[in-house]
């Protein structure tokens, strides 16, 4: 939501003289109907939605990389382009609530068969990296300076240590064992909407049509089973804030 707040406010700081290549403003169909390539930058943030997740945050910061693969199509109001892109976020974090683990392994001399090691802590800040090859993006003519968009995506994400953390009270072999973790390394299906608002362009040394851009995407992390353990995060909301230029 903070992401959502700061692009309207971004909307109303930007001059009047700037907006639009012509006293209409660029027609989004023009633009979309040249097949373009778009290049941005971009931040994406968000929170876990469900039960056991709902303590989890993100943050991100990136590149979208896309082109249009049709001239615009379609019948009325879902006229519009398709294009194929990818995203490379560099900067990935989650921050995850902390909790106590113990290693334990089964010994038939300990109390219960069981032996645990001292508590330590485990969950706190993830770092990582993540890419999103296939992003599969129709782009709504929309009328004056708006166009709509929604998609379909899916990435790879990579952390520096295994996500998300896994185990805890009650103590036991089967949550806290040696063969009871996760993986640094995990998949992102995910479908977003959002929309591109068209501005003209800022100096005529950089020519070409520049987009503010707003979107939400809905994204599920698993490992689809890498690690002995796949509790990933089933879903979560992440909103986008970014800058496009049109070529």
């Amino acid at each position: 939501m903070r992401l959502l707040r700061f692009a309207a406010i971004c909307l109303g700081m930007v001059p009047a003289s700037l907006y639009a290549q012509s006293p209409g403003g660029p027609d989004p169909a023009d633009v979309l109907d040249r097949q373009p390539w778009e290049v941005g930058v971009l931040m994406q943030s968000g929170v876990g939605l469900t039960e056991d997740r709902g303590g989890f945050k993100f943050l991100m910061a990136g590149v979208h990389g896309g082109k249009g693969l049709t001239r615009t199509v379609g019948p009325g109001p879902l006229r519009g382009n398709f294009e194929y892109a990818v995203e490379v976020f560099p900067f990935w974090q989650s921050y995850t609530p902390a909790f106590q683990r113990e290693l334990c392994v089964a010994g038939a001399q300990s109390p219960g068969g069981v032996s645990c090691s001292a508590p330590y802590t485990v969950g706190g800040t993830f770092t990582g990296a993540s890419i999103t090859p296939i992003i599969l993006r129709w782009n709504l003519a929309g009328t004056r300076r708006a166009s709509f968009w929604l998609q379909g995506a899916g990435g790879v994400l990579w952390t520096d240590h295994k996500y998300p953390a896994y185990g805890g009270a009650p103590y036991s072999v089967g949550n806290d064992g040696p063969n009871a973790d996760t993986s640094v390394w995990n998949f992102t299906p995910q479908f977003g909407v959002g929309m591109h608002y068209f501005l003209r362009a800022m100096r005529s040394s950089l020519p070409g049509t520049r987009s503010l851009d707003v979107g939400a995407n809905a994204i599920h992390i698993s490992s689809a089973s890498l690690g002995d353990r796949n509790p990933g995060v089933n879903a979560s909301v992440q909103f986008t804030l970014g800058y496009s230029w049109w070529r």
